[in-house]
């Protein structure tokens, strides 16, 4: 498996803090940390660099996908990707994809598929 889609369309894969999770790599927890506290304005620390991946039923979540509005949505409607829901696009997805159009492009070409 080369992607892990998040149920906004992210791949998990691609973040700092799932590989660091999965490769139990301290440098790379370090690291991230170092570079999400300036580029989101959170002290972040190499401890909180943690996650499993959104989709994973237990495990640790990283602090914005734990509290991710478009996950607990997903969770609440017991649907595994956003572009499920019968709302696709809502406000909020479409917001959040604006931004970061390639989780839009992992969702259509799971669609597609």
């Amino acid at each position: 498996m080369d992607k892990l889609i998040a149920v906004c369309g992210l791949d998990c894969m691609q973040c700092n803090a799932y590989i660091a999770t999965i490769s139990n790599d301290d440098g790379l927890r370090g690291k991230t940390a170092a570079e999400w506290t300036v580029a989101y304005k959170f002290p972040f620390t190499k401890e909180m660099i943690n996650c499993t991946g959104c989709i994973a039923k237990e495990g640790p979540k990283i602090g914005h996908c734990s509290k991710c509005e478009m996950r607990t949505c997903a969770m609440g409607k017991r649907i595994d990707y956003c572009i499920l829901c019968e709302d696709y696009p809502c406000k909020t997805v479409g917001d959040f994809h604006a931004k970061v159009p390639a989780a839009r492009e992992n969702l259509e070409k799971m669609e597609s598929a």
